[in-house]
């Protein structure tokens, strides 16, 4: 079984688009959304739009019902489901939030494939509106508190922050990562990855690979960019493959240097009697 730990950011690489503009523009809140987009972070902004939701009597089905419709390749599932079969740990780290995250992949029936979802907190509070509130605290006056120097995180999340922590399990666990992602908060996780046991999946024209792009040398991990679905799938599969291969290579190697000499010289060990009753 693989040896892999695949980090899938949520919108634009496993849907095919913004969960957040999705539900405002689904359910006609568009107008409203980019009215307040110039006054506040998006993470606040979301949290206030689902206020307004609330207010003009959308109910928490009325989310979920549109939620379910969000476009999704067949070909993810069907690599999530492969890669999962092959050994991996899945996990989700995204800027999205709960509800959104966990409605699609529980209607698509993957949830219970990931061991954790990483993402912006959300509840229902005793009015039944959605409460969506920052993965890192923040105080909107003076900026983000999770100190990241990268530039591209925004304030209420710092994915690279996350990664470490799944990087420290990766190492104990004698584990390597794949990360999958598209947008200007990937860019931070994806410069924390490790040389020579890591991997980046950057989607090809979105500002992850921008990014990567403009200056290669940042990204310290193989870097393997993809498309659209079947070409996500065609790569997270082989590099899965490739180091399910080289896990086993390592361990003949490991078994062969404990062999007798006897043994690694071609002689046939000695087999225990058997006794037939």
């Amino acid at each position: 079984m693989a040896g892999v730990i695949v980090v899938f950011d949520f919108d634009k690489t496993i849907i095919d688009v913004d969960s957040d503009n999705w539900v405002v523009d689904n359910l006609g809140f568009t107008e409203q959304f980019e009215r307040l987009l110039p006054t506040m972070p998006w993470n606040t902004l979301m949290d206030t739009m689902m206020g307004e939701l609330h207010a003009h009597g959308k109910t928490l089905a009325d989310i979920a019902a549109v939620l379910k419709s969000a476009p999704l390749d067949p070909r993810v599932p069907a690599a999530i489901r492969a890669a999962y079969a092959l050994g991996c740990d899945l996990r989700v780290l995204s800027d999205a939030n709960a509800f959104f995250i966990d409605t699609i992949l529980a209607h698509h029936g993957l949830r219970g494939l990931f061991t954790e979802v990483n993402t912006n907190p959300s509840h229902i509070d005793s009015s039944g509106r959605l409460r969506i509130g920052p993965c890192h605290d923040f105080d909107p006056s003076s900026g983000p508190a999770h100190g990241c120097e990268v530039g591209t995180c925004p304030p209420n999340m710092c994915k690279g922050l996350v990664l470490d922590r799944i990087l420290r399990e990766a190492q104990a666990a004698r584990k390597r990562v794949v990360y999958l992602g598209d947008g200007r908060g990937d860019y931070c996780p994806a410069l924390r990855l490790r040389r020579g046991e890591d991997f980046v999946m950057p989607r090809r024209g979105f500002p992850v690979w921008d990014l990567i792009r403009d200056d290669p040398a940042r990204v310290q991990a193989e870097v393997h960019p993809w498309a659209d679905a079947a070409e996500m799938e065609d790569t997270l599969l082989r590099i899965v493959r490739r180091v399910i291969v080289e896990e086993a290579v390592t361990l003949d190697c490991k078994l062969e240097s404990t062999m007798p000499v006897a043994v690694q010289d071609g002689m046939p060990p000695i087999m225990p009697l058997r006794v037939n009753n």
